[in-house]
């Protein structure tokens, strides 16, 4: 039997996920297939969360196009989907006068971008909104329209809407066929099963290049820049209040300093474009080269105080042309002839091959813009050739199950914690005491069908703490396998080939 859709979304990060919301508000039937085991596991799980103010991509670029616009949603979209979001600014910082001209490039960029509130603030004041920085600073560029969220607190709430509003998810599906036939597209996964739809969009990450080559578009490819970041103990507190900058460089924006919007600071990324898809190693020079770059910003900063590290691969995007393509692009170029995209850029939109629609190449600042990257994609679409009739009954609102204990006790709210214990005794059970989650909190993430450790983690933040899921790993299984009844040694980190258990427990006297 094949599953028939209008529309098919392959990937759900956040690009698939804000796509799979905005065309539920219309009357279709839309599927999206993600080949890992939940929603976010791809690129998105190690998104760095910053909501950025948009003066760093060029104006002539979709990235620079997108950025402000999509900034400007983040304030509803917090309100109807209820994930944390924190306007806290950016700051480039700039130390010598070359660092200051960039400066000056870089406010007349964000000017060109519409960037609101942009200034160049000097040194007293700047030390004054973040006294941990280096007394060396002399100014720095200043974005108040900045912030930061929780990347895949915000993919879920994308998700949970779609589904809300009548999306099918399937998880677990990986693409290995796609092929059109008779003016319908065919799809076969891993698991042998069939799906066809009218319409077909990429949102596949790192894999879009494999997937768009499956219809023989082949004028892109995805390059992964592993990025290597590294999270540090609460307990340091937050040593900025807002995320820092150095001046960039051509292939990143730096090492960056970010309060998260969960409270502890992150440092990093590095930028390095390998080949590996699947490479997420850590390495010694990766933490040396980030904590030499962060305590150049704030001296304060010791790489003794990073509790982790991971490392996230984003799907950069370069020409695929011939010698003989590429020149005839410089020439179009000449003639003032729009290239069909320019390196390194978003590639969103309509392509050669009918009813397939591309959103791929979604790097920085991807996270920002995806709420108008998912608009792009649904006027795509509607150009070509899909009906898009508005649905009465959209809602476009969605609410936590659970309040999370932490949130609550950062606030100092102690009436409201004895009245969530008294609503629920499962708040009464510590089982991450790190970051102080609840059994309440993490029975209601299974129930929302996050079933591996990785999901429950991302869910509820059980495991991010001091101790890495020292304490907690036995009793999230525990749990886990008493909701759903997976066998303890079926119970995975992040899907198939991470179990956790290798062999079943021994049962005790009381068997």
């Amino acid at each position: 039997m094949i599953d028939k859709y209008d529309v098919i979304i392959i990937g759900a990060g956040v690009i698939g996920a804000a796509i799979a919301r905005e065309l539920s508000r219309y009357h279709l039937s839309v599927a999206v297939l993600e080949k890992e085991i939940d929603v976010s596991f791809g690129v998105s799980k190690a998104n760095s969360g910053i909501i950025h103010g948009g003066f760093h991509a060029p104006p002539d670029t979709l990235k620079g196009k997108l950025v402000v616009p999509g900034n400007r949603k983040f304030d509803r979209l917090c309100e109807e989907l209820d994930f944390p979001f924190e306007r806290n600014g950016e700051l480039m910082v700039a130390f010598s006068e070359d660092e200051i001209s960039t400066l000056q490039f870089y406010y007349d960029r964000g000017k060109k971008n519409n960037v609101p509130y942009l200034e160049i603030i000097g040194k007293e004041r700047l030390l004054e909104l973040e006294p941990n920085l280096n007394p060396d600073v002399e100014c720095a560029l200043y974005a108040p329209s900045a912030g930061v969220i929780c990347p895949y607190e915000y993919c879920f709430a994308l998700i949970e809407n779609a589904k809300q509003n009548g999306v099918n998810v399937i998880t677990g599906e990986k693409v290995i066929e796609l092929k059109k036939n008779a003016g319908i597209f065919e799809i076969k996964t891993e698991k042998n099963n069939k799906y066809s739809a009218l319409y077909i969009v990429n949102a596949a990450g790192l894999f879009a290049d494999e997937i768009a080559r499956m219809v023989g578009i082949t004028n892109f490819k995805i390059v992964p820049r592993k990025g290597e970041e590294y999270l540090l103990d609460r307990r340091v507190g937050k040593l900025v209040k807002r995320v820092i900058f150095p001046c960039p460089t051509k292939k990143s924006k730096g090492m960056l300093i970010i309060p998260t919007v969960d409270g502890p600071v992150m440092v990093g990324p590095t930028a390095l474009d390998i080949e590996d898809k699947v490479d997420f190693s850590t390495t010694r020079d990766g933490l040396k080269t980030v904590f030499n770059h962060a305590q150049k910003l704030v001296p304060s900063i010791r790489s003794t105080d990073a509790i982790t590290s991971f490392v996230g691969l984003r799907p950069a995007a370069t020409s695929n042309y011939s010698i003989i393509s590429k020149f005839f692009s410089i020439i179009k170029s000449f003639t003032g002839t729009k290239p069909e995209y320019i390196d390194g850029d978003f590639i969103i939109g309509r392509t050669t091959v009918s009813g397939f629609i591309n959103a791929a190449g979604i790097q920085s600042p991807g996270l920002t813009a995806s709420p108008i990257i998912a608009e792009h994609i649904s006027d795509a679409l509607l150009k070509d050739g899909l009906k898009l009739e508005k649905n009465p009954a959209f809602n476009p609102i969605r609410k936590r199950k659970v309040k999370h204990l932490r949130s609550i006790l950062d606030e100092k709210n102690f009436s409201e914690v004895e009245k969530l214990v008294k609503e629920n005794k499962k708040y009464s059970n510590l089982v991450c005491r790190c970051e102080n989650v609840t059994e309440a909190e993490i029975v209601a993430a299974i129930k929302m069908g996050h079933t591996t450790l990785d999901g429950i983690k991302f869910a509820t933040r059980a495991g991010t703490g001091r101790c890495q899921a020292g304490f907690c790993t036995t009793r999230i299984l525990d749990l886990i396998h008493q909701e759903t009844g997976i066998p303890v040694e079926q119970i995975t980190k992040k899907g198939p080939g991470s179990e956790i258990v290798l062999t079943p427990l021994r049962k005790g006297r009381d068997g």
